[in-house]
């Protein structure tokens, strides 16, 4: 079961790569740490302790200034050419929540509502690949020939349909119908350079129970069966569900824009994590 499976069962990531990101703070902490130095000791010869009272605050405020100062510097002004080119197709609506690990990609098709979920945890966790036993790293000033986005991204699908309604006139009186709402298809799948891996494939048969992200859903969940494994499926079934994905647009294109913007939004995450915790120090 993926990791946005439990997050959805709750009672219940052109940009850097993370190697090179990580790489990137690490140099410029230890930057910081050498500039940093001589500030600190000044001071630590305050008479008067600042902010909490802890003999550390001052400088680990500081340390965090700095830092901060240094991802606001190398940030690009305003919003990225990727997102821009991405909101102007006008398919799908992202659900953004600041401070929230998870981003929702929602949109229309016909009378589906389908929903995609995703999670930044997975560009927190990601290490850096560790070469096979007999092979070489690359040598310095060779070109990698990696992909940008080699890293997986969990993702959650679910595919939602209207109950169908309609109205009949009984002398003279409207009367509103109410159809039986279809439930909902949920799908399990791993994003990796530019490819939507399926794991599984789950049908609910009451729509709230499969879509809402509440304990209650989630307890009910646990009973159901959740379908096959994706590749134990025959071939051609295979095939009609990869068309069912592409004509709603779960596609090549989206399947790199994720990544993308999981790394945009850990960024963005992290540059507002130096702020809250900088803030807090200084109180």
């Amino acid at each position: 079961m993926s990791a946005i499976r439990a997050l959805c069962q709750l009672s219940l990531p052109s940009s850097r790569a993370i190697a090179s990101r990580a790489a990137t703070r690490s140099v410029a902490r230890s930057a910081l740490a050498a500039r940093i130095a001589p500030v600190a000791s000044r001071a630590f010869s305050v008479s008067t302790r600042r902010m909490g009272e802890g003999a550390t605050d001052v400088a680990l405020a500081q340390r965090l200034a700095e830092e901060l100062k240094y991802e606001q510097d190398a940030a690009a002004p305003g919003e990225p050419d990727f997102l821009k080119a991405f909101k102007a197709q006008g398919t799908w609506a992202i659900e953004d929540v600041a401070g929230m690990d998870e981003v929702s990609l929602t949109r229309k098709f016909g009378n589906e509502d389908i929903r995609l979920i995703f999670s930044i945890a997975d560009l927190q966790t990601e290490q850096e690949p560790e070469f096979e036993e007999g092979e070489e790293a690359t040598e310095e000033g060779e070109e990698s020939e990696l992909p940008l986005h080699s890293y997986p991204i969990r993702c959650s699908l679910s595919f939602t349909k209207a109950s169908g309604s309609f109205t009949l006139v009984l002398f003279g009186t409207d009367v509103s119908l109410q159809g039986n709402a279809p439930g909902a298809l949920t799908i399990d799948a791993m994003c990796q350079e530019g490819t939507f891996v399926i794991d599984n494939i789950s049908y609910y048969n009451d729509a709230k129970v499969g879509t809402e992200l509440t304990a209650e859903a989630d307890w009910k969940r646990r009973g159901y069966y959740l379908g096959p494994q994706f590749d134990t499926l025959d071939i051609s079934l295979q095939d009609e569900f990869d068309k069912f994905l592409q004509e709603r647009g779960i596609n090549q294109s989206l399947a790199y824009f994720i990544p993308e913007y999981a790394e945009y939004k850990e960024q963005k995450e992290y540059v507002s994590w130096l702020k809250n915790v900088k803030g807090f120090v200084e109180a």
